[in-house]
This record gives structure tokens, C-alpha cells and sequence, in this order.
């Protein structure tokens, strides 16, 4: 297997803003062309795209929600790119609905909501990408962002915290099925980090409480996060395939 190090071919689902864009320009820093996925911030996208250093960058769109969608995207961005090396599944919704408080018509349309997103399309554009790497014949990479909440429970978000549980177990699979084809699959599981989101909460009343979950007192950045994706998709990261990455600050500790 050729794997480079760097003028890869990556495609990076959800990269309008926040981590997506972090991860996007991490990639692009190390020499690679990133095929930047959206779905419905065209602009916010347009805005990462213009950010990333160097040249051969792309902007890509699609409901990932829908298979066809998937296709879709998989099909642009191999297309534009050239072929893909890595892929980044890194779209997700995460919408409240604790069961207490959540009308059951709620509960059932926000579950469909989040397999759809967060379960389906990685699954979806991990089979799409994979393809594509094993008829290249050069390996490849699929990361898969997870979360902390898939095992410390998330009562106020259950589907986000149940599907990205089952994220975490779908790469721990193609991890096994994948390798003969010299392709590695890995997930980070990040706990609370920094975004445009999220600001509010971390200068609001709860602030204070959310800095206390890690001993350092702080929460990560998307640039820390993006680092280590960065990292499980390299060459030398090949023996971490099936692992997942916590990437919490202490803030919850496995067994």
C-alpha cells in the first residue's frame, strides 16, 4: 500500500463551520485538498473554502440525510478531487428532546432525525468512500467524530448520544473489514470544545460549570480536536485503526 502523507484527496462532511472547518484547514495546512461539505450553509462553506491554504479545494453539496444525497456528495467530490483518500465523517445533528418534556410525535420525528444524520450517513459515505479506496489500490482513512456522551449518557440529547455510540461501534467494524485493503478507520470521542455554537453557553450562566468537568479548567478547542483527526488519518497512525480516541481533558474517565 502507497498511503502519502500529505497532497491527499479528503472529503470532510459537515465543514461549513465549527469543527468541520477546523479539521478542513488542519488538512489543508499538511498539503492536502479537501473536498468541503455542506448542507445547507452554502455561505458559512464558502467561507471555510476561502480560508484554506493552498489550492485544488472544492465546495460540495448534498442532504446526507437522503442516500441518494450521500451519493451524491461522494460522486462531486471524487470527481473534483480526483478521488478520495480520506474521508472525515464529521456531519451530525444534535437537537434536545429529553423525554420528560418531549411530546412522543417530537420524540419519534427527532430520533428518525438523528439516525438519519448522524448514524445513516456515516455509514452511507463511509461505504461510498471505502469503495473508491479499494479500487484505487492505495489505502486510505476514515475518521469518524463521536462523542464523549456516547458513554457518559446524554439525557437532555438520548439519540445524539445513542447514535453517535453507534458511530463509535460502525468504525470499530469497518476497522476489522477494511484493513485487508490497507484502509484504517478510527473515531475521536471529544467531550465539550469551543465553537461559534456553543459561545453563548460558555460566557452564560453555565460557564462556569462546564469549565469545571475537565481538571484543567478549560474546554478544548476545534483546532485540538482537528489536530488529532489530522493524526489518526495519517501513515503513521495505521495501528490505531479500530481505536476511539477520547479527547475530553480528564472530564470522564473509561473503564
Amino acid at each position: 500500500m502507497n498511503f502519502p502523507a500529505s497532497g491527499r484527496r479528503v472529503l470532510i462532511s459537515g465543514a461549513s463551520r465549527g469543527l468541520g472547518r477546523a479539521v478542513a484547514q488542519a488538512f489543508a495546512a499538511n498539503g492536502d485538498r479537501v473536498a468541503v461539505h455542506y448542507g445547507s450553509r452554502a455561505e458559512e462553506a464558502r467561507a471555510t473554502l476561502d480560508s484554506l491554504d493552498g489550492t485544488g479545494h472544492t465546495l460540495v453539496g448534498g442532504d446526507l440525510a437522503e442516500p441518494a444525497g450521500a451519493a451524491g456528495v461522494a460522486d462531486s467530490a471524487a470527481e473534483a478531487l480526483g478521488g478520495i483518500d480520506v474521508l472525515v465523517n464529521n456531519a451530525a445533528v444534535n437537537i434536545r428532546h429529553p423525554l420528560p418534556e418531549t411530546p412522543y410525535e417530537e420524540w419519534v420525528a427527532l430520533w428518525q432525525r438523528h439516525v438519519s444524520v448522524n448514524l445513516l450517513a456515516t455509514a452511507n459515505l463511509s461505504h461510498l468512500a471505502a469503495r473508491r479506496m479499494i479500487e484505487q489500490g492505495g489505502g486510505g482513512r476514515i475518521v469518524n467524530i463521536g462523542s464523549r456522551g456516547a458513554f457518559r449518557g446524554e439525557p437532555d440529547h438520548p439519540a445524539y448520544g445513542a447514535t453517535k455510540a453507534a458511530v463509535h461501534a460502525l468504525g470499530q467494524s469497518l476497522a476489522v473489514s477494511l484493513a485487508p485493503h490497507g484502509i484504517g478507520v478510527a473515531s475521536v470521542a471529544p467531550g465539550f470544545f469551543a465553537t461559534e455554537r456553543v459561545a453563548p453557553r460558555l460566557t452564560g450562566p453555565e460557564g462556569a460549570a462546564i469549565l469545571a468537568q475537565s481538571p484543567f479548567h478549560r474546554v478544548a478547542s476545534a483546532h485540538e480536536i482537528a489536530e488529532a483527526v489530522l493524526w489518526l488519518a495519517s501513515p503513521a497512525a495505521e495501528w490505531s485503526s479500530g481505536t476511539i480516541l477520547d479527547l475530553n481533558g480528564a472530564s470522564h474517565l473509561r473503564t
